[in-house]
């Protein structure tokens, strides 16, 4: 086994000594549940009758209690491309597990909202504390202690974190993810970005603009960018809780349903009653948390994971910070340019080698731990195979050793950027996360006069009048986790694209969210404390000049703040349901530790 990399390792035990007495805690819970609930037996006779009395021919054999009943969490709906898939998942599900002898029921779903069709929408607002209410509807569907291993369905951004962070409250019993796949590739996504800038410049039509982006996203399937939907599927690979090489697999192929089969039949296997028992809390440790970072880094993949990464973790006692992500990243080099932090698009990725090769390099480098607790047989190494059909049988094969596309994929030794482009950035204004992967290295500083907003429409009102003509930093505040939800500010990223292709110095600095598409213009994001209750954004004027830095870790204003009395949110809006999130409003700690009420509230 290769040496693990010394920063990898320092982070690591850092954050194993940081956890030990949560990490403890969590663990002793998940032991007294797991005897508290050895099986469904542990019912009474009513509770399993009610559990049972639907399962029609499965009746028989959940009544009798000896073989294993899958619980599966859904997040299926036919309006999100990357969950219609979904539909008919259950219904062959069943099938597959009683080729094992075991039973499956959906226990329940939970809510799968779209953030491509809530950008720049009211209902953005309720995209963050989604992931709340997504594993609060895991607990829900779990609660019923009738199963003996969950299998996740879900994808996209704030799904899968909130499956996983549901799930490991019941880490006493083994959990697979199951994924779709990504749609077909579309019409190029810098050719999207295009059209998009020609339209915030008044250069296209609507009618152009949605031609754009109806070719872009157009069948079933994951959105093929590297955003937040397909890091989380990078990231269940490198937490050993797919299936190896299920994660960027086509939907509707073969090879995909043969994927699904193998991941029900694996659940059934690695549950308590058999003799491979692969509990969820056990493969999900602090090992994994950095397998998962770790790749993060070296993909390029969305800065979303800044917060969903830390709230994961706190669900099974781990605490990670923005200092660990920053030093992982000065360690890990960027080996896969896909957009927005390169041309390809995850398709493309996949078939350059893909997650094997990444997962291969990594390890072989020693920047990722190889020997992890995972579903699969044979740890972290497993998956540095892809999967492929021979005849009807699924097989594994090892992933390429050298890239098929070097404008994709690179390895470790010759990278295509020597760090991981996820830095902390820090000073007086607070601390924020910078993701240069994207940005052009002679942006990685900017110093200019700040414009200060307090949403979106009024950037774009102040863009389309010329006022930001000029060398500027956008500050836009009151957009943090408590303010209002902390929505994703993907709007902006075609005005100041355009301000900086006319040659103008251009940053962004927010309390709220960049989207994992956001590409090309320097951005200090999640800036903690946020400016809601006084965090110094709250207290920054127009024209203050602020100085932001990838290379030396600065996010700074050189004005004195200590006598300025701070600004005042306007009342928050109703509407779209905002109202119903109020109480998730106001309960969320900072983005640093996953912007969750229910975590914080929840003592974890």
């Amino acid at each position: 086994m290769t040496s693990l990399n010394p920063t990898v390792e320092r982070v690591t035990q850092r954050i194993i000594d940081r956890s030990r007495d949560s990490r403890r805690r969590y663990l002793d819970l998940m032991e007294r549940e797991a005897e508290r609930f050895p099986n469904r037996n542990a019912l009474s006779c009513s509770n399993l009758a009610h559990g049972f009395a639907a399962a029609l021919e499965d009746k028989s054999a959940i009544k009798g209690g000896r073989s294993a009943n899958l619980a599966l969490v859904t997040a299926y709906n036919d309006m999100l491309s990357a969950h219609q898939p979904y539909a008919r998942y259950p219904e062959a599900m069943k099938l597959y597990a009683r080729e094992v002898g075991a039973t499956a029921q959906v226990a329940g779903g939970v809510p799968a909202m779209c953030d491509g069709v809530t950008q720049g929408q009211d209902g953005m607002e309720l995209s963050l504390f989604s992931r709340d209410v997504i594993a609060l509807s895991t607990a829900i569907a779990m609660s019923h202690a009738m199963f003996d291993g969950m299998a996740l369905l879900g994808i996209c951004d704030k799904i899968v974190p909130g499956l996983v962070i549901g799930a490991l409250r019941f880490g006493y019993l083994p959990a697979i993810f199951i994924p779709s796949g990504p749609m077909p590739s579309g019409l190029a996504n810098k050719e999207k970005q295009k059209v998009r800038q020609l339209y915030a410049e008044g250069k296209a039509t609507r009618a152009d603009l949605l031609e754009s982006e109806s070719a872009s996203y157009h069948s079933p399937g994951t959105c093929t960018f590297y955003g937040t939907a397909n890091s989380n599927q990078m990231m269940m690979e490198m937490m050993g809780l797919h299936v190896p090489g299920a994660a960027f697999v086509p939907p509707n192929t073969p090879l995909r349903s043969a994927l699904t089969r193998k991941a029900v039949h694996r659940l059934a296997e690695i549950g308590r009653e058999g003799g491979d028992y692969r509990p969820m809390a056990r493969v999900v440790d602090e090992k994994a948390i950095i397998n998962a970072a770790v790749g993060l880094l070296a993909t390029g993949g969305s800065t979303n994971h800044a917060i969903h990464i830390p709230a994961m973790a706190r669900a099974a006692g781990i605490s990670i910070d923005w200092q660990d992500l920053d030093e992982l990243s000065a360690a890990v080099p960027l080996i896969a340019r896909v957009y927005p932090n390169g041309a390809a698009d995850v398709n493309h990725f996949h078939a350059a080698g893909g997650m094997g090769y990444v997962v291969r390099e990594l390890l072989d480098a020693g920047l990722a731990h190889e020997d992890v607790l995972t579903i699969a047989d044979g740890g972290m190494r497993a998956f540095a195979q892809e999967p492929a059909l021979d005849g009807a049988a699924l097989v594994w094969q090892a992933a390429p050793t050298t890239s098929l596309d070097p404008a994709i994929l690179a390895p470790v030794t010759a990278p295509f950027h020597p760090d991981g482009g996820m830095r902390l950035v820090e000073g007086n204004l607070g601390r924020g996360t910078f993701k240069t992967s994207a940005v052009d290295p002679e942006r990685y500083a900017i110093e200019a006069p700040a414009r200060v907003f307090e949403s979106q429409e009024a950037v774009q009102a102040a863009f389309k009048a010329g006022e930001l003509d000029r060398d500027v930093i956008v500050v836009v505040r009151f957009q943090g986790p408590r303010a209002n939800g902390m929505p994703e500010l993907h709007k902006l990223t075609p005005p100041l694209g355009v301000l900086q292709d006319k040659g103008f110095k251009v940053a962004l600095v927010t309390d709220g969210r960049m989207s994992g598409a956001s590409g090309k213009v320097p951005a200090a994001i999640h800036v903690t404390p946020e400016a809601l209750g006084g965090g110094p954004l709250a207290m920054v004027q127009d024209g203050d000049v602020i100085k932001l830095c990838a290379e030396q870790g600065l996010l700074e204003v050189k004005a004195d703040l200590a006598g300025r009395t701070p600004a005042q949110q306007s009342e928050p809006m109703q509407g779209m349901g905002r109202e119903l999130f109020a109480m998730l409003r106001r309960h969320a700690d900072g983005a640093e530790q996953g912007g969750s009420a229910m975590l914080a509230e929840g003592g974890l």
